[in-house]
């Protein structure tokens, strides 16, 4: 590298690479990308299992954006939750302006908080719906029960 003025030229610069993880590891590269994809999908499919079953809401996937939903859609996220397909997606995603195909891992915080308070007020909602209508529904049966 060459001196100018008593510093360092950075248009004479070497680069420099250190070996990353991809090089340390054995096998052709089209071999590690295709365990790397599977490992993606496992993952992914695992998180829709537990979004489904109520484990973990789409909300907290939002906005801790753990590492299997990084490239995740929105819409794909949000479809797998029950009762959830792309029609109602769609028709929650207009009030918000990110579009359907949108990766989580690019979402600003600004709109991952917008998406899980929608969300969350979302939940709440249909919860007092349901009890208040199975009240509604169970008020003639618990009259005489006291």
């Amino acid at each position: 590298m060459r001196e100018v003025g008593g510093r360092e030229d950075p248009m004479h610069a070497e680069a420099r690479t250190s070996p990353g993880p991809q090089r340390l590891q054995s096998g052709p590269q089209h071999l590690q990308a295709l365990k790397r994809a599977n490992a993606v999908r496992l993952a992914r499919a695992e998180l829709k299992r537990r979004i489904a079953d109520g484990g973990v809401s789409a909300a907290e996937v939002i906005l801790s954006s753990p590492w299997e939903a990084e490239s995740m859609t929105v819409s794909d996220l949000l479809t797998s939750q029950r009762r959830w397909g792309s029609t109602r997606c769609r028709k929650f995603l207009q009030d918000v302006p990110i579009p359907e195909n949108k990766p989580i891992g690019t979402l600003t915080e600004r709109q991952r908080r917008a998406l899980a308070q929608l969300l969350g007020d979302g939940e709440r909602s249909c919860r007092t719906d349901v009890s208040a209508d199975r009240a509604d529904a169970l008020a003639p049966v618990l009259i005489g029960v006291g």
